[in-house]
């Protein structure tokens, strides 16, 4: 329920109210119970709540079969999967450690994200009918709203703790950030910015951590819309600090590269791997100097179809001291990856030669783009005579300048030294890619239309909540060899066609389960229905 606080005889009382419509006099009423009160900003329940919170965390944790007082006869294959992988990954033991009153209804929303790709939260009553989910009731879109608005940011980061102790510390962290449009302006971090998606609406910034090797999601933080990457490091490293995560290591792609950055994770003694421009002076000397030599069959890596060339090079370290200011500089040591792959270079230059075509084009028809007109001058020299009208003189030396450094890529780490175990990690960076695909398409987070900062905050938690069965489901899909067989839909399809029926009087009952599903349920390790 909505919690709100009241300042009596100078005490600050914390209550829970219950909003009501009455049907015969047309108008809400709500009723307010006080459960305990704020002593320097931290909240101390009553004995009444305390023993409230005891008694019905005891009537939802108590063994055997709830009663049964209506027929029903309900789909349960795909919950069942989701029953059991909360089990195994402990969401559900965390969830109800954070949230003892909601975490049924958190669970059976995430469930019908998965669920119903893309269908808005008004569809819940139409699915809810029809499936077996942990609430066991519907949800209305009222309800659902008060539901997020009642997620609190201190029981969120303290679900995201318990999480990261069930995580190894030694797997590197994918750092990302994507944008989501938003209708509703009166969030106060929507902001006009670079759309990632090229979405001329305002948007928020989401910034996702991703464990590598247990390719799951970590932790997620809302950002500005027009926030840069850059800038959003060094309070992630703060925020995994606060989540226990002792030793940091981060991959990165080349936006959140800066001076600034690679110093604040010396600072913090982070482990890291992040991509560089080729312009960098770090990079180009050392690629200058080496740019035939690794092209030779010794530096080939026939199972990567590429050229790989690693240097250790020094780093020009700098931290001002906070308290005395003093700047103190030295020297730390980096592993320069260099790569060369041929397909990528000719892709690169096909690209560039459309793009001069492009440039061509529009010079001779004397239909000049403005936003070209820099390109214009430095990739030509454009003359105009009335008798040979425009002639164009490509700046040969420009476009060579441009084209040497095709089909090239470098890494930079203070970890890893070989070059395609850093390869192999950095390329698991693709997964957060595709964890914001899941977020924006299948759980229906393109564009957000929610009106209040809590609701967002607590919508935003539970799809986060549902990325991580998401994530899970993928993982073992990929290991079992199941993409041969199915996509995700017709997996979820396939077990959701099994059904429950529940009769007053009698244990609940498990319709017919073919082979091919009990060996679905096998690969996920999870136990078939029953």
């Amino acid at each position: 329920m909505p919690r709100g606080t009241q300042i009596i005889n100078g005490t600050e009382y914390v209550f829970e109210t219950d909003p009501k419509w009455n049907a015969e006099k047309k108008y809400g009423t709500h009723t307010r119970t006080y459960i305990g009160k704020m002593v320097n900003g931290v909240f101390v329940p009553s004995k009444r709540y305390q023993l409230q919170c005891a008694l019905e965390h005891a009537q939802a944790s108590r063994p055997g079969p709830v009663p049964i007082t209506t027929c029903s006869r309900r789909f349960c294959g795909a919950t069942a999967l989701f029953d059991g992988i909360g089990a195994k990954l402990g969401i559900t033991d965390d969830l109800k450690a954070c949230f003892p009153q909601s975490w049924k209804q958190m669970l059976s929303i995430a469930y019908f994200l998965i669920l119903e790709d893309r269908n808005p939260l008004s569809r819940f009553p139409r699915w809810a009918a029809s499936h077996r989910h942990p609430f066991g009731k519907t949800i209305p879109s009222q309800r659902s709203s008060e539901l997020f608005g009642s997620i609190e940011e201190d029981a969120k980061q303290h679900f995201f703790r318990l999480q990261a102790r069930r995580r190894m510390e030694t797997e590197y962290l994918a750092y990302d950030t994507t944008s989501i449009s938003s209708y509703c302006t009166m969030i106060k971090q929507v902001r006009y910015g670079r759309n990632k998606d090229h979405e001329q609406l305002p948007q928020i910034n989401l910034a996702l951590v991703y464990g590598e090797s247990s390719q799951l999601p970590v932790y997620y933080r809302k950002l500005p819309g027009n926030i840069n990457d850059v800038s959003t490091v060094k309070r992630l490293l703060a925020d995994l600090a606060f989540l226990s995560f002792d030793k940091v290591k981060l991959v990165m792609d080349r936006g959140f590269y800066s001076e600034d950055t690679i110093n604040a994770l010396f600072q913090q003694h982070s482990k890291f791997l992040i991509a560089a421009q080729k312009s960098l002076r770090l990079v180009n000397v050392v690629l200058d100097e080496v740019r035939d030599q690794m092209r030779t069959r010794a530096h080939y890596q026939s199972n990567f179809k590429l050229y790989t060339y690693s240097r250790t090079v020094n780093w020009a370290y700098r931290e001002t001291k906070k308290r005395s200011g003093v700047v103190e500089t030295g020297e730390r040591r980096l592993y320069l990856h260099l790569y060369y792959n041929d397909q990528k270079a000719l892709d690169d230059r096909a690209a560039f030669n459309a793009l001069l075509d492009t440039l061509e084009a529009e010079l001779r028809a004397g239909s000049r783009n403005p936003e070209h007109e820099k390109l214009y001058q430095r990739y030509y020299e454009v003359a105009e005579t009335p008798v040979r009208g425009v002639t164009l003189t490509p700046r040969q030396e420009t476009i060579d300048e441009v084209e040497k450094n095709y089909g090239y890529f470098a890494l930079l780490s203070n970890d890893i030294k070989d070059p395609i175990k850093a390869l192999v990690i950095y390329r698991s960076k693709d997964l957060i890619e595709k964890a914001f695909g899941n977020l924006k398409e299948r759980l229906n987070m393109r564009r957000t239309s929610v009106s209040s900062e809590e609701n967002l905050e607590g919508k935003l938690f539970v799809q986060f909540v549902a990325l991580m069965y998401l994530s899970y489901i993928n993982k073992v899909m990929n290991e079992q060899g199941l993409y041969k067989h199915y996509t995700l839909h017709e997996l979820l399809d396939e077990l959701d066609v099994i059904e429950c029926f529940e009769q007053p009087g009698h244990t609940a009952g498990i319709g017919e389960i073919t082979q091919k599903q009990k060996n679905l349920y096998s690969a996920f390790g999870v136990a078939v229905p029953s």
